[in-house]
């Protein structure tokens, strides 16, 4: 394979390669935002939405950057994961509206990650005045925006996708300096079908990883 030495980065070598392949995506588009929009203050409350590949890094980094993290997310079931497994320091169900209420207005920022259609006011909410609220998932669907709370708090809502060559090269470093990776399931090329009707059940913690060395040697001694 040949590639433009400009588009190339150096993993570091304590970074599994693995482990280390989805931080390529999911790591800099949380990355990123993280940076861009000044929510890697130690001290600062940022909130995540939703503990998937994206959400699950998110946490990582951030906790990293030395910001308090609360996971918001609608399954109740992976609070124990989020703090025990990935250092979050807080769990909110979304839909549940005592926890939303009681966390109003005490979060800097929040990355939103998750692509299915939901609803924004919650989040908005748990903003202190001037927070942001950063889109990086996409959902199929336009969302509704509600500008009354945005306005009387002056709050943002942006977005972010992925970051450019530097600041990825940038994330791998900050990735190998405290010992961030990607949680996976490595898999051969043959489980590729089966490995799709489980992401589609949402069944994998958190990235699927195709070997492909393996898969060729296997290949080539079966010949």
């Amino acid at each position: 394979m040949v590639a433009d030495e400009h588009f190339m980065v150096h993993v570091p070598d304590n970074l599994p390669l693995d482990a280390c392949a989805p931080l390529l995506c999911a790591g800099i588009t949380v990355y990123s935002p993280l940076k861009y929009y000044e929510l890697d203050k130690p001290g600062m409350h940022v909130g995540v939405v939703g503990l998937g590949g994206l959400g699950h890094v998110a946490v990582k980094f951030a906790k990293a950057m030395g910001v308090k993290v609360t996971v918001i997310s609608t399954s109740p079931n992976k609070k124990k994961e989020a703090i025990e497994h990935l250092g979050a320091d807080s769990f909110l169900v979304s839909d549940n509206q005592d926890e939303i209420q009681a966390a109003t207005s005490t979060m800097d920022g929040i990355i939103d990650t998750v692509s299915s259609p939901h609803s924004l006011v919650p989040f908005i909410g748990l903003l202190k005045n001037n927070g942001k609220l950063v889109i990086v998932g996409l959902p199929e669907i336009p969302m509704e925006l509600p500008l009354f709370p945005l306005v009387m708090g002056r709050k943002i809502v942006g977005g972010s996708l992925i970051g450019g060559m530097k600041e990825t090269q940038e994330m791998l470093n900050f990735a190998a300096e405290h010992n961030i990776t990607a949680d996976i399931e490595v898999i051969p090329i043959d489980h590729v079908n089966t490995a799709i009707e489980r992401l589609l059940k949402a069944d994998v913690r958190y990235r699927f990883v195709i070997d492909i060395g393996n898969t060729l040697k296997s290949a080539t001694s079966e010949i």
